[in-house]
């Protein structure tokens, strides 16, 4: 075979035929894996090697574009939502509406066919890239004649998607209340239950000590008995070991209840 029958294979060629099977098998990892976070990083290797397909083909407009714009903003957003829904949270399997699953599978095959078409024919009225890039003195101003000209209306279509992203985003955020949140005739119902099966008092908590050296909410209150009124301090200090003990004035305290009591016997 002379060397002017052999095929020249070009740099774009290489890349196109490394990133596209690892595309397609990201692209079936979207939609296959069990795990919303599996999703996210197969639609992340997907953005990334489509990126690298742009800034082979000598596009970088839309090489910086594909990185900052939906890899590092729109992918970011997924995986945001995802980290305040929660990974492990289940999805529901009921259907809220009838008929879901049918005209899921029809818009997919709507979707799946209008693609293919679309594709098809802009691959047969091709005319290549350094024409279309000559026609307007370069790759980003062809990009933006094309963009805020033939495909404003798209353009501006696409940006209400983002929007609409956004807005469902923070719906799916927002952290779904179970229960009716009770009144508050039903609290008092329950402090007067709790007080008649297990003698909690009903009533507000104490207050913190208050005295000539300490005056906090992590000092205790004293009891009349001289005893510390466990209640009377958070349990989030309790917890930290952050309250001030107040040995000396409950030490006086029970001292002079003890006297009072040596009175009273005395008396009796």
């Amino acid at each position: 075979m002379s060397p002017a029958l052999l095929p020249l294979v070009t740099g774009t060629e290489v890349a196109f035929w490394i990133c596209a099977p690892l595309m397609v098998l990201l692209a079936f990892g979207v939609i296959l894996a069990r795990k919303p976070v599996h999703s996210a990083m197969s639609m992340a290797g997907v953005m990334v090697l489509l990126a690298v397909l742009y800034a082979s083909l000598d596009a970088p407009f839309l090489f910086v574009v594909q990185i900052i714009v939906y890899t590092g903003a729109v992918l970011m957003l997924f995986l945001f939502v995802m980290m305040l829904v929660g990974v492990d949270t289940k999805d529901s399997i009921v259907e809220t509406l009838k008929g879901q699953r049918p005209l899921a599978i029809l818009a997919a095959v709507g979707l799946f066919a209008l693609l293919v078409f679309g594709i098809g024919g802009q691959i047969q009225s091709a005319t290549g890239l350094d024409a279309a890039n000559s026609a307007y003195g370069g790759n980003v101003q062809g990009i933006a004649a094309l963009i805020f000209g033939r495909y404003v209306f798209v353009f501006e279509l696409t940006s209400a998607l983002l929007i609409t992203a956004a807005v469902g985003a923070m719906v799916l955020a927002h952290a779904r209340r179970l229960e009716k949140r009770p009144g508050q005739k039903e609290l008092a119902a329950r402090r007067i239950e709790e007080y008649k099966t297990s003698g909690a008092h009903p009533g507000p908590l104490p207050n913190s000590g208050v005295f000539a050296t300490n005056n906090s909410i992590a000092t205790p209150a004293l009891l009349p008995d001289g005893s510390v009124a466990e209640k009377s301090v958070s349990q989030t200090l309790v917890h930290r070991g952050a309250i001030i003990d107040s040995p000396e004035v409950g030490a006086v305290t029970a001292k002079n209840f003890a006297a009072i009591e040596d009175v009273r016997e005395d008396e009796e």
